[in-house]
């Protein structure tokens, strides 16, 4: 059976390993700045290490998204229509708990920081951030749902 088809359950959420290779981390978009959202589908498209299984625009389509695609990690905005990205993160986390929330966003004060944290996100990003820390951070949360750092 692929491991991919429990990732709503309890296995832990890590990349699939075929002999010496790493399966590319799969990746799930939520962001309502199509512009800003497709870039960065295309930046990440241009990576053999990930792969974007689906984009979304919408907070309230993140878990039916993450329960469809079965992703590694979810790279998620902070504010979002629907569900704002605490809402969804926590939604995500509640329904597939082995799947690792990245968030990215303009700006965040503490307090919404702290709200991220507590709703399961392992860590929170600037999106000025250059690739490859935003890359790092996804190897990291694809490695570990137990973690939280702030960049």
């Amino acid at each position: 059976m692929d491991s991919r088809t429990t990732r709503c359950s309890s296995q832990l959420n890590r990349p699939l390993q075929f002999g010496a290779v790493a399966a590319p981390i799969r990746i799930v978009l939520v962001e309502d700045n199509e512009v800003f959202r497709e870039a960065l589908e295309l930046l990440l498209g241009l990576r053999s290490d990930v792969e974007v299984v689906a984009s979304v625009g919408d907070g309230t389509e993140a878990v039916p998204a993450v329960r469809r695609y079965e992703p590694d990690v979810v790279l998620m905005d902070y504010r979002l229509p629907g569900l704002d990205g605490v809402q969804a993160t926590a939604a995500i986390r509640e329904a597939c708990p082995d799947v690792a929330v990245v968030c990215l966003t303009a700006s965040i004060a503490p307090r919404e920081f702290d709200a991220l944290v507590a709703a399961g996100a392992v860590a929170c990003l600037s999106k000025d951030q250059e690739l490859d820390e935003i890359i790092g951070a996804i190897e990291r949360a694809a490695g570990s749902v137990s973690r939280s750092e702030i960049a």
